[in-house]
């Protein structure tokens, strides 16, 4: 089923080469190398579990890398929320993670945002939505990981949700969001959520925020997993 509110643009002429692979597609090799350095050089502030994790998603990458993995390239879509891509690109430049943003912004026109909700809250509508680079669906396949991009408006809050059996990471691009209300995150910091932990996100209200992220889990996990919101008790 397709995601709601999604405005679908012409396929660009690399969408025409199918199917093809990393070496095929440089700009996406170099994503990948970028993802495996964001993995490699930021710090786990000692803790040996986000340490653990940080291994497991950049010995995925390399096999996809070694294995020249295929990509296949979705139909491009955008959301509102892309009206602030630019600007959240733009002011990750000039940020510490600079390199990973302008390999992004290389295969950003070739991207897919969706909400990944039958029914989206309509505070999320116009305030959200994902682009995944790799996984069971593509971009880049694989069945091991899932990689991808999140855009949020400036002030979105994204109501709190879990993943079941997935140990997921944000690496902040640009802008700052907090978790749980608890610290603040901006370019070059990494959010570690284990395995069924319930987490809410907010947003600064001058800026958007741009995360990659990282899912690691059991393939069955990762690709049965159901996207939906834990209901606020009254």
């Amino acid at each position: 089923m397709s995601d709601p509110d999604t405005v679908p643009i012409d396929v660009h002429s690399q969408n025409e080469v199918e199917p093809s692979t990393l070496r095929d597609l440089p700009d996406w090799l170099y994503m990948m190398r970028e993802y495996d350095e964001l993995y490699r050089f930021l710090p786990a502030g000692g803790s040996t579990r986000i340490a653990g994790h940080q291994r497991k998603v950049r010995e995925a990458i390399s096999r996809l890398i070694r294995i020249n993995a295929t990509v296949q390239l979705q139909p491009r879509a955008v959301k509102p929320v892309t009206a602030h891509l630019r600007r959240a690109l733009d002011e990750g430049r000039h940020g510490v993670l600079a390199p990973a943003v302008r390999a992004l912004d290389a295969v950003s026109p070739y991207l897919s945002w969706q909400y990944g909700y039958e029914k989206v809250p309509k505070g999320l509508q116009r305030n959200y939505a994902y682009a995944e680079l790799a996984g069971m669906q593509g971009p880049i396949l694989s069945d091991e990981i899932i990689l991808g991009v999140v855009l949020f408006a400036p002030g979105c809050t994204y109501p709190a949700h879990a993943h079941q059996g997935i140990t997921e990471s944000y690496v902040c691009l640009s802008g700052a969001v907090s978790e749980n209300h608890q610290g603040v995150y901006v370019p070059g910091s990494m959010i570690f959520n284990p395995p069924d932990h319930l987490h809410r996100i907010t947003v600064g209200v001058r800026e958007p925020a741009l995360l990659a992220y990282a899912w690691i889990g059991d393939k069955a996990d990762l690709h049965g997993q159901k996207m939906v919101f834990t209901r606020s008790r009254k």
